[in-house]
């Protein structure tokens, strides 16, 4: 049943377009072709279609089975690494500027921003990505997720063994130098408000009572993350974190 599904929605179905773009990126053709759609579609279109379904609940099963792979991935790869390592190492891996970069890699922001009402945010092509591995875990079932999610996004887009020595967690290297230096910070939110029809997020970065960096974006913690990395570029303290 499902091969005549794939072979209807290449083409015969009214989204046989889409079937054709998801073709490259997945390396099949879905047979759930409207499961997959929906794995683009970002509740910041729920008032241009008011009752269309979003992404948000493909993204909560994303999620879960994606950290899932990855600690059960990380799990045979380091045998002899302890719970720490591989919590960071996990962490590394399905952080969000992580899956917003593999996202921008393997080409959703191209069919993302098709269903994106205005202004397309970096953290919807990682929500997308991790809508697109529940679908795929809907469609396929859990064994040959994994088996896609290791040879298709962790070994195709990722250097595992670079991740153990990178430390890209701006805003940690941030609070750690100023503990160290006795500096007083503060992640200041300044404003929250609304850009195309979202919740946007103004931080400053404040040490020692002055604003050093600020940053906007549709997560609050990617904006302190943003904030973090351009206060350390501004104050030059990049060698002092190694």
């Amino acid at each position: 049943m499902d091969i005549v599904r794939r072979f209807y929605n290449l083409y015969f179905s009214d989204d046989k377009e889409l079937t054709m773009r998801l073709r490259p990126i997945l390396g099949f053709t879905p047979a759930r072709l409207n499961l997959f759609k929906t794995a683009f579609y970002h509740k910041s279109m729920t008032n241009e279609t008011p009752g269309k379904a979003t992404n948000e609940r493909l993204e909560y099963l994303g999620d879960a089975i994606l950290s899932t792979i990855v600690a059960e991935y990380l799990f045979k790869k380091y045998p002899n690494k302890d719970e720490g390592f591989l919590t960071k190492m996990r962490s590394k891996i399905v952080k969000r500027q992580t899956l917003n970069e593999i996202a921008d890699n393997m080409g959703l922001d191209v069919i993302l921003a098709e269903y994106s009402m205005g202004k397309m945010s970096n953290s919807m092509l990682g929500n997308a990505l991790e809508a697109l591995v529940g679908a795929i875990y809907i469609e396929f079932g859990y064994e040959k997720t994994k088996t896609y999610v290791i040879k298709n996004i962790l070994m195709k887009y990722l250097n595992i063994n670079d991740l153990e020595t990178r430390d890209d967690n701006h805003k940690s290297q941030l609070l750690e130098w100023c503990q160290k230096n006795g500096k007083d910070i503060n992640f200041a939110t300044l404003s929250k408000f609304k850009l195309d029809k979202r919740d946007c997020f103004k931080v400053a970065i404040v040490i020692d009572g002055v604003e050093i960096s600020t940053a906007e974006d549709f997560n609050k913690k990617s904006a302190e993350q943003t904030a973090a990395n351009r206060a350390i570029e501004k104050l030059m303290i990049q060698n002092t974190l190694t």
